[in-house]
């Protein structure tokens, strides 16, 4: 039996890492998390009752003592989702989100570069790092990176040092760049669960914006992100450091299949509940310095690789729903 260590996985997407590799392995599942951040128990309550799955308690800003390191145990793989990812908190508070975010990528790969058992270690990037694209193109894997806020430089920061880590010691390391993920149990701050509260409400949904230049993404359930990543820990080798036959560590890109505005995706929403989008446009240059209108990625290199995504927007945005509809606590 393989296990598996998941930074964050009380967080939004760690805990659908641990729900989605649950259901669909047989691995031990070890969630190393502080709950100083983004963790919260609430998203985990369910997935603590197997067997399979433990919690270990500490911050990543600080290094895994070894006491921590004997708790737990062999690790075959690692799944790196811990990073404050909110762009208002990083613009309000910079070095903080810098700080943490650096900090917490050093600590794990300095466990990681230590550890004899280790095969695969896969980091959870943005695409983000890439920073705004240009209408009609998608960036791929290796485009420089151009970030517009001080997270998405802390998360070219990780990138960077996952490089290193993988040059410099042989790390077996892959980075994925992923888009705006979606899902049950997301922040209430976060576009989706938000769009789904003000129609709810009846109340006034901003759109960044203006009628003729709309804020795009592609949207990705989780658990399609999830999935991409068992497909890498299954079916790809990952790329070894062996000077000039190969310079580069294993990338992808993994993205939604469809590019949808922000005010289609509230009008959708709105539809798919049966009620009026009452919304109005805002100067998103105003509201949030360094907001990227259009992020893009192309994630045909997994796609010809062999994975497919296995969950349809559709379904996703009516899980939704159906969660915050049913969750209004969870909103508050």
């Amino acid at each position: 039996m393989k296990t598996i260590l998941i930074t964050g996985s009380a967080g939004f997407v760690g805990s659908h890492a641990v729900e989605y590799l649950l259901e669909k392995t047989d691995w031990k599942i070890i969630g190393l998390d502080s709950f100083r951040h983004m963790g919260d128990a609430e998203r985990i309550s369910k997935s603590i009752d197997s067997n399979r799955y433990s919690i270990v308690c500490h911050d990543l800003n600080a290094p895994i003592s070894h006491r921590t390191k004997m708790r737990l145990g062999d690790v075959h793989y690692i799944l790196n989702c811990a990073s404050i990812s909110h762009v208002d908190t990083s613009i309000s508070d910079p070095i903080y989100v810098w700080e943490s975010n650096t900090r917490l990528i050093g600590n794990i790969l300095e466990y990681a570069r230590g550890l004899d058992t280790l095969e695969k270690f896969i980091h959870c990037s943005t695409d983000e790092v890439f920073g705004a694209a240009q209408d009609g193109y998608s960036h791929i894997e290796w485009d420089i990176t151009c970030p517009s806020n001080p997270y998405a430089a802390s998360k070219a920061a990780q990138d960077a040092l996952c490089f290193t880590y993988w040059r410099t010691y042989g790390t077996p390391i892959a980075v994925t760049h992923c888009m705006n993920m979606i899902g049950t149990k997301q922040d209430p701050e976060k576009y989706l669960p938000k769009i789904v509260s003000r129609v709810l409400k009846g109340e006034e949904l901003l759109v960044h914006g203006s009628p003729d230049r709309i804020g795009s993404r592609m949207y990705i359930d989780c658990r399609n992100l999830v999935d991409a990543w068992l497909f890498m820990y299954n079916k790809i080798d990952f790329n070894i450091y062996k000077s000039y036959e190969c310079e580069r560590p294993t990338k992808f890109n993994i993205a939604g299949l469809e590019e949808i505005d922000n005010l289609q995706l509230a009008k959708r929403i709105a539809s798919l509940m049966g009620e009026k989008l009452h919304y109005k446009f805002e100067d998103f240059h105003k509201t949030r310095p360094g907001h990227d209108r259009r992020y893009a990625l192309d994630s045909s290199k997994i796609y010809k690789a062999g994975w497919t995504p296995p969950i349809k927007l559709e379904q996703t945005l009516v899980e939704v729903i159906e969660h915050v509809v049913k969750n209004h606590s969870w909103q508050e």
